[in-house]
């Protein structure tokens, strides 16, 4: 597990210990990022689950203006505290140590928001769907912005989308599987 381009390139980075995290695979990691590509520079980055801060980083490393990380397991803490230091994001990176939901309440509170928000949370246990309804109903998406969502490729229609959403594109890369949604863009010239 590695930095793939940009400013921080060919770091290693480490995993956290145990069988509770599962990184991203650097295959996967750098298709995303070639989607993104023309998004990321200067973008406003929000790592949900991070777990050892992989996909942020590679955010950071490829010109994000900033990059919030929320993980709640300490040996993902650990990790992703190992590799912000390793990468030297460090001014760039803020590492929110706390329940994703708990997190979003709070980001909330300070009128963040952010153009891209990446989730990769635990697979089958379905906070993916519980977070999607959560993050439809607020503003931290920016204008514009994209959500993307990790999850297993068996499971890449099992999450609904949420009525404020659109899910827009579905790439998967081995048993990884990205979805990516948009705000949905209502018609407000028809009356209601």
């Amino acid at each position: 597990m590695r930095i793939i381009a940009g400013l921080a390139r060919r770091t290693s980075l480490v995993a956290p210990k145990g069988l509770s995290t599962r990184p991203t695979a650097d295959m996967a990691k750098e298709n995303l990022f070639n989607i993104l590509q023309p998004q990321i520079r200067g973008a406003r980055f929000l790592d949900l689950f991070c777990g050892s801060g992989a996909v942020g980083l590679e955010a950071l490393s490829r010109g994000a203006k900033e990059a919030v990380f929320v993980e709640n397991s300490k040996p993902a803490i650990a990790a992703a505290v190992q590799n912000i230091e390793k990468t030297r994001l460090s001014h760039s990176a803020q590492l929110m140590e706390m329940p994703v939901a708990n997190a979003i309440d709070k980001l909330i509170a300070n009128r963040r928001c952010f153009d891209i928000i990446f989730l990769d949370p635990p697979y089958e246990t379905g906070l993916l769907a519980q977070t999607l309804d959560i993050l439809a109903g607020t503003d931290l998406l920016a204008p514009g912005g994209t959500i993307i969502a990790e999850t297993d490729a068996k499971w890449e229609n099992a999450t609904a989308v949420p009525s404020t959403l659109s899910l827009t594109d579905t790439r998967i890369y081995g048993r990884t599987c990205f979805l990516f949604y948009n705000r949905r863009q209502y018609d407000t010239s028809i009356p209601r």
